[in-house]
């Protein structure tokens, strides 16, 4: 497994190269608040389609929200399109225990029953708690449970991955 990962952008075309083959006039795409919208944006471009997408805050449907509260960030969801019988192609920056796409599946089928949902996530770090795998990866890493890795944005250094120790 890699030591050190490679830059977003490099894995988000990774992931379109992977997706690319996919996509069908019945395809949208979700992307989970906030990494995986900036991923969702990134693919959009490189992908040269009109797909649908939409967006998910998963903060109300977290199952540790009664002990952690409620983000700071918190954004309404925003589903433009139908999602029933729609093939969805969910999408996050990091895969660890499963609980947000778990969130974002309950939340999803809140506003109907999709043909297929497919997960693609930028990293894919192990330690799952629960049986969630992707189907799509830009890349696999193995990190200590007591490592955190995250995808930020900022206009100094565009996407970017910091890497945290947690006390």
């Amino acid at each position: 497994m890699p030591t050190t990962l490679p830059p977003p952008e490099r894995l988000i075309d990774a992931l379109a190269e992977q997706i690319a083959p996919q996509i069908t006039p019945d395809c949208a795409l979700v992307g989970i608040h906030t990494g995986g919208v900036w991923i969702m944006d990134a693919l959009a471009e490189r992908l040269g389609h009109d797909i649908p997408r939409a967006v998910l805050d998963i903060a109300f449907y977290r199952d540790d929200f009664s002990r952690i509260g409620l983000h700071p960030e918190t954004k309404p969801s925003h589903i433009p399109f139908e999602v029933e019988d729609r093939r969805i192609l969910l999408l996050d920056d990091v895969l660890f225990t499963g609980r947000t796409i778990r969130a974002a599946m309950n939340l999803l089928f809140d506003y109907g029953r999709p043909a297929t949902i497919r997960l693609a996530v930028l990293v894919d770090r192990g330690g799952r708690e629960l049986p969630v795998c992707a189907d799509f990866v830009g890349t696999r890493l193995d990190l200590p449970a007591d490592e955190h890795i995250s995808l930020e944005k900022n206009e100094a250094q565009g996407l970017h991955f910091v890497m945290k120790r947690r006390a």
